[in-house]
């Protein structure tokens, strides 16, 4: 199996917010599959961690870029530092997020949330997915969210960030997969990461949060099998049910409830 994704996904993977959570989960897994990594995140010592650790742990070669994709000119830092790299999967992980009213969301954090969210995505999909295309092989991964599927309150545009991701990815499975490069959108459920906790959610039996581990290793499992994934049996239970048995308004109401239940109470002066 390492053999196989390598020889597909390889040598290089290129990771975004790659120094905590999913996206150094990502990272991980990928070594432990025998590809070379250029990790990319605002944190530079957790990227130099990172980086140690991985070359240690598995003997790969690791690449760092300290940047912070909210930023116009991503492109001009990226592409020297992977000039002359074969890269054969993306992974578009990084992301911001935070749960709260949209109008107490001041205007330039929302721009910013859709910069690092969609737009450095869609920017880096375009410029190595040509690439891919000639090679006629090759990976790309959006991190979606099941907050993708409706709308979700109390997180209106990082959701709207993810519905883009998932139908870019579900569309560019098609236009690529012709060519022989598998694109997969991931919509990760509630996961134990550094967001999720940097938003206090209550205790709550009914909302399954997954680990790490087990979140990327559905991803990884998916690529190449279908257009997207919803991680965890639950979730792709409950959003089944929804989609099956109410109404789109009744969904959202649903959905705003646990959000209100997991997050809240929500005032004007949160």
């Amino acid at each position: 199996m390492t053999d196989s994704f390598s020889t597909k996904y390889g040598p290089w993977a290129l990771i975004t917010g790659a120094s905590r959570g999913l996206g150094a989960e990502f990272a991980r897994q990928c070594a432990e599959r025998g590809l070379n990594l250029v990790l990319i995140a605002t944190n530079t010592e957790l990227l130099k961690s990172q980086q140690k650790s991985l070359k240690n742990d598995y003997g790969v070669d690791v690449k760092v870029i300290p940047l912070d994709l909210s930023r116009e000119d991503i492109l001009p830092v990226i592409t020297p530092a992977t000039n002359g790299l074969e890269i054969g999967l993306l992974v578009n992980n990084a992301g911001v997020s935070k749960v709260h009213p949209f109008l107490q969301q001041p205007l330039d954090f929302s721009l910013k949330q859709l910069h690092v969210n969609s737009r450095a995505g869609l920017i880096l999909t375009h410029h190595f997915s040509r690439k891919m295309v000639e090679r006629r092989r090759g990976g790309i991964i959006f991190l979606s969210s099941g907050s993708a599927m409706y709308g979700t309150a109390y997180c209106a545009n990082y959701a709207a960030t993810k519905a883009y991701n998932l139908i870019i990815a579900e569309t560019l499975w098609y236009e690529l997969g012709g060519y022989g490069v598998d694109v997969l959108g991931f919509m990760a459920g509630s996961t134990k990461t550094p967001g999720w906790d940097a938003n206090n959610p209550k205790p709550n039996r009914l909302v399954k949060v997954m680990d790490t581990k087990a979140a990327v290793t559905e991803a990884l499992k998916a690529l190449g099998k279908k257009p997207s994934h919803i991680a965890g049996t639950t979730n792709r239970l409950g959003y089944f049910f929804m989609g099956k048995v109410m109404s789109r308004s009744g969904a959202i109401r649903t959905l705003a409830k646990s959000m209100e239940k997991l997050f809240g109470p929500f005032t004007e002066n949160t």
